[in-house]
């Protein structure tokens, strides 16, 4: 029988050197076994939960998505316009701004990411004035051009975005955000 060659211990942190007994033998000693042992249930629990994180993904609606989207979207208007006032009374103040849509989402949903469309809207403009369309127009002519606002009252261009395209939709805002902060 020839000689047996020395292993190092696959436990975590040990590695010592052993003459194993037999060629299935991994660690030096019952300790090193029962750490063996954790090390692969952790690994598996992880691994485990990973499987998890991807199968709950799967399973999110498109509504889901559509509202991350959205929330990345308007803090990008957000942070776009922040140094402007609001875009309909044109006033500087204290309050919560919102990200107010010149063609309302209900009414031209296909819109709802234009950034044209989309600007830096005081509160009670936007939800107590429903959007204060009889001032927003015109001071959005002045900020993107008569063409654009036509551009924008004509464009009907039905879609219905899939949940890959609202993922996309919602890295690339991220992306602009931070591009712009």
């Amino acid at each position: 029988m020839g000689k047996v060659k020395k292993k190092s211990c696959k436990a975590k942190g040990c590695r010592k050197k052993f003459t194993p007994n037999n060629s299935l033998q991994q660690v030096c000693g019952v300790m090193c076994a029962i750490a063996l042992d954790e090390q692969k249930k952790a690994t598996k629990a992880k691994e485990q939960r990973k499987n998890d994180k991807v199968k709950i993904e799967a399973l999110r609606p498109a509504s889901f998505w559509g509202k991350r989207a959205v929330t990345a979207f308007n803090k990008f208007i957000r942070e776009r316009d922040k140094d402007l006032p609001c875009i309909s009374c044109g006033r500087y103040h204290t309050g919560q701004y919102h990200a107010g849509h010149f063609m309302s989402r209900g009414a031209r949903p296909e819109l709802q990411f234009h950034p044209s469309n989309n600007n830096k809207q005081c509160a009670p403009c936007n939800t107590h004035l429903s959007g204060n369309i009889s001032l927003y127009r015109p001071a959005l002519i002045l900020k993107v051009g008569l063409k654009m606002v036509e551009y924008l009252e004509i464009f009907n261009n039905p879609q219905r975005l899939t949940i890959d395209e609202l993922k996309e939709i919602e890295q690339h805002y991220k992306n602009e955000y931070k591009r712009i902060r």
